[in-house]
């Protein structure tokens, strides 16, 4: 297990809005970004579009993400595809990885239901150690929210996963 090194990643999913009401579904992108702690800095980023086999990308979720339906059609991969580009090119059980939240969950719980082995064993979750380094008990934070609270300037579109897994790079550069 190589402790110095973390694979901070993001999930978008497919997703509704329908009144009022969010909803999501499989999985369409994966961001990631891998951070160095000895180094103090990210050395590895990728993006990886996904090809939903149930789900289509709604307009909704399109205004939300900048994901179309056509970049799906042209770069979208089945998700073992893009796990195995995971395992390969950032580590599979010999990397930590770090989410803001739950998405090891989501895919996880993906790559069982489509019969995937799990591309990793360690998980942080920064966003429950964000809450316990700032006594934060029992309020809810985002990412966004929480990065800006540290003075780290946010770059890029929210909702992006290849933005948010490098704005989460550097906000576990500074949490950890």
């Amino acid at each position: 297990m190589n402790h110095n090194r973390i694979v901070c990643f993001d999930l978008e999913m497919c997703c509704w809005n329908e009144n009022g009401v969010g909803r999501t579904g499989e999985i369409i992108e994966v961001g990631l970004a891998e951070i160095d702690l000895v180094k103090g800095s990210i050395v590895k980023r990728a993006q990886y579009y996904v090809k939903p086999e149930r789900d289509e990308v709604s307009m909704f979720c399109t205004e939300l993400t900048g994901i179309t339906p056509r970049k799906i059609d042209k770069q979208g991969r089945p998700l073992a595809e893009v796990v195995k580009s995971m395992v390969k090119n950032f580590g599979g059980s010999n990397k930590i990885y770090a989410a803001w939240g739950h998405d090891e969950r989501i895919l996880f719980d993906e790559c069982q239901a489509k019969g995937i082995a799990e591309p990793f064993n360690e998980f942080i979750n920064l966003a429950t150690l964000y809450r316990i380094q700032q006594r934060l008990k029992d309020k809810r934070i985002g990412h966004k929210q929480a990065q800006e609270a540290l003075d780290i300037e946010w770059e890029g579109r929210q909702h992006s996963g290849y933005v948010d897994a490098y704005n989460l790079a550097k906000l576990a550069l500074k949490m950890l």
